[in-house]
């Protein structure tokens, strides 16, 4: 399909076929998990909730929020996986995980304009934030997670540090219509963004490089640590390693697997590049795995001509409502994750 042939009506379409597969896949609770007999985890479940906030779902994305703020531990964190029935031990905290509901909330906000749900959740965004930083290291990075069971690498990661850093920016602006000062909270991004740009030695000091993960590779973009001149720079960089012409982006650079929810989060980096028309074309290659229900294939091999894992979660179907408003403009949240961010180059 081409770009001509996709426009912004077929675009307000899509997100509302999601947005209904999403809903049929929500608990009572509130809770998003994977698929309905799948784990659930705190940021694929943010990124559920913003997609039920591009079409406007806006109870069903509150009833998130209301899941988040009735699991939230004393110490402001949440942890990296939830079972049904408990039936998993919980234990490690993942520290982009926690700080991702600060970007759900100040997307819902640029969507619904309500103050009050804003300044409702606000105080779990608050103790959710302050975790994260008590993580940060004297040298700006923030250690990836944390386990009272197990013994954890001392780390950080380069795509959950550019998640953070965009959750960071997220909450000051929370904070700042509400009239609050947190000026620790603008520092600590700095310092983070900073360390993402020039300190990469600062990640992967104790496993194996992450480099051949394709998120590696564009998150940095969609943390808004760059110009629109040096994304295009960094994207030119690895883009033979990770794209394959006419299918998408890979999520490793040695495995014949494109998937759709990195497809997406690159077609984002390609838009805030300011690549808008590629972004548009490679968003129309994505079409074909959209099942009759909505939900979208995790990823196909094309080595084999095959779909896999036969799984359709309710994340990736949430990366595909987030490109298209990115691309199309569906809703007032559609620059959240496409804009250089104003903490980092205005300070």
């Amino acid at each position: 399909m081409s770009t001509q042939l996709f426009d912004k009506q077929d675009a307000i379409a899509l997100s509302q076929r999601i947005a209904d597969f999403i809903l049929s896949e929500q608990q009572s609770d509130g809770a998003i998990p994977w698929f309905r007999t799948g784990k659930l985890d705190p940021w694929d479940h943010c990124e559920a909730i913003m997609a039920l906030s591009v079409a406007g779902q806006f109870d069903a994305a509150i009833a998130g929020l209301n899941w988040l703020q009735t699991q939230q531990l004393d110490n402001g964190a949440w942890y990296a996986a939830y079972f049904d029935q408990d039936a998993a031990p919980k234990d490690k905290i993942e520290t982009n995980f926690v700080a991702y509901p600060a970007t759900a909330l100040w997307h819902l906000y640029q969507c619904q304009k309500d103050i009050d749900v804003l300044r409702t959740y606000f105080p779990m965004i608050e103790r959710a934030i302050d975790f994260v930083l008590s993580h940060q290291r004297r040298e700006g990075d923030i250690q990836w997670a944390q386990s009272q069971q197990e013994a954890l690498p001392n780390d950080a990661l380069v795509t959950a540090c550019s998640s953070i850093t965009r959750s960071l920016e997220c909450a000051v602006n929370c904070a700042d219509v509400l009239g609050h000062n947190y000026a620790h909270w603008q520092h600590a991004h700095q310092r983070l963004a900073d360390t993402l740009k020039n300190k990469p030695w600062r990640f992967d000091r104790s496993w194996e490089s992450k480099a051949r993960f394709s998120m590696d590779w564009f998150y940095p973009i969609l943390a808004g640590i760059y110009t629109e001149q040096e994304a295009q720079t960094r994207l030119k960089q690895s883009w033979s390693r990770f794209v394959v012409k006419d299918l998408g982006c890979k999520c490793v650079d040695d495995e014949p697997w494109v998937t759709v929810a990195e497809s997406c989060e690159l077609i984002m980096a390609i838009a805030a590049a300011g690549q808008k028309a590629l972004a548009q074309r490679m968003f129309t290659l994505l079409l074909r795995w959209e099942d009759h229900d909505g939900g979208f294939w995790t990823g196909y091999v094309y080595r084999d001509n095959s779909i896999w894992p036969e799984e359709k979660p309710t994340w990736t179907a949430a990366a595909v409502s987030l490109a298209a408003d990115a691309l199309y403009g569906l809703s007032p949240a559609q620059h959240v994750f496409t804009t250089p961010s104003g903490l980092f180059f205005n300070e």
